[in-house]
């Protein structure tokens, strides 16, 4: 392996600007889970390095029989080009279904309008060995061996009678959550963009971009750039492809999960990001899904202010999201980015497509506090049901704030609608690491995580892991964060702990042995029969300028597909665990909404305190126009762009006030005319 990977001189961190694994369990890059094996072992694990064996036979598979399975005609796609309208901000206003307040129609970066010149028949669907033919006009074969068929036609754009695999519901079929399976992954580091998934991008700008924002700047200050919009554009346009989706739905995968930035909405002149452009490419990623009859959830994964932190959150530091001066203001601002999601992901023509939402990736309750954040929630549930109504519109899934137990209870929103936990399970940033060699970890998962997925399903509460992968260690380049070390092999700056044996052989799968491989397989089998519902992170992950390699081979689903390390088929790891924490009970969600007023009133928005806001609180007054996303346009059809009217008006500054910096406003002084009021801001759920 080249030697050159080995990592670069760290990045000095300070205390308010955390790299990830830098101090403790609670300042992890991602969260780690508690209940990890000891490092008291001190066996070092054996090298993956050695003779390649002989890969394993394929599986033979059984063709399930399915309703277009009679169609054995060899096709070739038609898709008409989706393109969007542009709409000038000067020319925006239009009257709100609840009032006369103003709304905007966020524009959206065209795309090259539908073609005229179609042929008289078109053949709309196909399934395994048919040819697809993408916008650019490049061909693939589509292969699916799991009886799943795509679905698009031209003249019903919104036909949603795709099916993933023969045993996965069409998109137009019920999903019957807690019977059906979610078996998913991320697209992690596609719209929202991360140094260990995209190191190419990072890797010129080092040491200073740590994050999208410093990134963002970095690239918008090189003249030979050719400027942020070009540069991520690009990266949009070929990290994750129409082909991508069709390959999730070969590997017998059903559902992804689509980290999205607040700023696909909007954002504040002075927020370095790019700010709509990556809309365009959500709407291809639903189009696409309903083409391969995948279902979304959508996630948002950065928050005005940062929730927690991390570099994913858009900005690495501090928190300034129910946090600080500026805590509550934030909160507002999410909401508006909250509420333009969610009305858009409720109209009739994506309802089946984005069936989940996760409002928020990983906030840090420590440090923000779970009263606030269960606050924020209550305020964030009653926005959305005002907006889809009883029983309709995404289930709402909620981060666990990294307390599980908080957030499981039967005290936690009882009666909500529709709710759903997302727990993040990582091995890598366990404290301490287990040292054990790796074939004594398959079974971890099993042990580990299975319970605490079945008792919430038997107290009514739908659980997912969010986020998983196979990292067994932290070996994966810029996991900790740009330009830091790790703590395996000792040389993340901030770590104390042992060195427990050498990352290099861990960067680079090309010659992993046979039995290594099939241990990665079993971990993966452990973790999906563990977890039961489940998003592996992540799909992709890009390869280094400095190697020309994937250096996180251990987070690539793809490539572990590629290079045999995943498994072919998912439904392989039924019994992996050996029944060994068996789920009692059936699973009923809730789907009106009976939260008491009691349980309201002892978590009122803005919540009674606010941390660090030493200073006063700013809060935004209702003075804003609401947002409404564009869809996608297509020849001959009408598309509906309705307003929910759950409010007038979206939450903006107080006209000719001076606010503080809402990224770095902990203990910071707040003008008068920054305070407003102190109300409750959406009214309760009309059931």
């Amino acid at each position: 392996m080249d030697g050159s990977l080995a990592p670069p001189k760290p990045v000095g961190l300070e205390t308010n600007n955390r790299d990830s694994v830098a101090t403790s369990a609670a300042s992890s890059y991602k969260a780690p889970v508690s209940g990890s094996a000891s490092a008291s072992n001190t066996s070092l694990p054996a090298s993956p390095v050695g003779e390649k064996g002989e890969q394993r036979k394929k599986r033979s598979l059984v063709w399930a029989a399915v309703g277009l399975a009679a169609l054995a005609v060899i096709v070739v796609a038609v898709v008409v080009p989706v393109y969007f309208k542009v709409i000038k901000k000067d020319n925006t206003t239009t009257t709100s279904s609840a009032s006369a307040g103003p709304t905007t129609t966020a524009p959206a970066t065209p795309s090259p309008t539908a073609g005229t010149n179609q042929p008289p028949s078109v053949i709309t669907t196909g399934g395994d060995g048919s040819t697809i033919t993408k916008d650019d006009g490049t061909t693939f074969t589509y292969a699916n061996k799991f009886g799943g068929f795509w679905v698009y036609d031209p003249a019903n754009p919104f036909n949603n009678s795709a099916r993933a695999q023969s045993w996965s519901p069409a998109l137009n079929e019920p999903f019957n959550y807690g019977v059906d399976q979610i078996r998913g992954v991320n697209l992690g580091g596609w719209l929202v963009l991360e140094p260990f998934i995209s190191p190419a991008l990072y890797e010129p700008y080092q040491p200073d971009a740590v994050d999208e924002w410093t990134l963002s700047e970095a690239i918008a200050a090189n003249t030979t750039s050719g400027g942020l919009q070009k540069v991520l554009e690009e990266h949009y346009a070929t990290f994750i492809t129409e082909e991508d989706f069709a390959q999730i739905a070969a590997a017998g995968l059903n559902w992804v999960r689509l980290p999205i930035a607040f700023w696909a909405v909007e954002k504040l002149p002075e927020e370095p990001f790019l700010e709509r452009v990556s809309w365009k490419y959500f709407l291809k990623a639903i189009q696409w899904c309903r083409k391969y009859g995948l279902r979304m959830q959508v996630d948002l994964h950065t928050i005005p202010g940062s929730q927690n932190a991390f570099d994913h959150s858009g900005k690495r530091g501090d928190i300034n999201f129910l946090r600080g001066s500026m805590g509550v203001a934030n909160a507002q601002r999410a909401l508006n980015v909250m509420r333009s999601i969610t009305e858009f992901i409720s109209r009739d023509e994506y309802k089946d497509i984005v069936q989940m939402f996760g409002v928020m990736n990983e906030p840090m309750s420590q440090r923000i506090g779970m009263d606030s954040l269960t606050a924020f929630y209550l305020e964030m549930h009653d926005m959305m049901r005002n907006i889809t109504g009883p029983g309709k519109g995404p289930w709402i899934s909620l981060h666990d704030g990294f307390d599980l137990g908080a957030v499981t209870d039967s005290g936690f929103m009882p009666g909500a609608d529709r709710l759903a936990i997302s727990s993040h399970l990582y091995f890598s940033f366990a404290t301490p690491l287990n040292s054990a060699p790796l074939e004594r970890q398959t079974q971890l998962p099993c042990t580990q995580w299975a319970s605490r997925f079945n008792s919430s399903l038997d107290r009514g509460t739908f659980m997912s892991a969010g986020e998983s992968s196979l990292g067994f260690n932290d070996c994966a380049y810029f996991l900790n964060g740009a330009s830091s070390g790790y703590r395996y092999d000792g040389t993340l700056p901030t770590y104390t702990g042992p060195r427990i044996g050498s990352c290099e052989p861990w960067l680079d799968s090309s010659d992993w042995t046979t039995a290594v491989k099939d241990d990665l397989k079993q971990l993966a089998l452990s973790s999906m029969d563990a977890m039961q519902n489940y998003f592996f992170w992540t799909w992709r992950i890009g390869a280094s300028l400095r190697t020309g390699q994937v250096n996180s081979p251990l987070w690539s689903y793809k490539l572990g597909l590629e290079r045999g390390y995943m498994p072919t088929d998912p439904r392989t790891a039924a019994g992996s665990c050996r029944n060994s924490n068996p789920r009692t009970g059936t699973f009923t969600p809730h789907t009106q909404n009976s939260i008491t007023a009691a349980y309201r009133a002892a978590h009122p928005f803005p919540p009674r305190t606010i941390v660090e806001a030493t200073g006063g609180l700013a809060t935004y007054t209702e003075t804003g126009a609401p947002v409404i996303m564009p869809a996608p346009e297509f020849s001959g059809v009408s598309v509906s762009t309705k307003q929910s009217g759950t409010w007038a008006h979206d939450w903006a500054p107080a006209a000719g006030c001076t606010y503080p910096d809402p990224w770095n406003a902990v203990g910071a002084n707040v003008p008068a005319c920054a305070t407003g009021t102190r109300k409750r801001f959406v009214k309760e759920p009309a059931y």
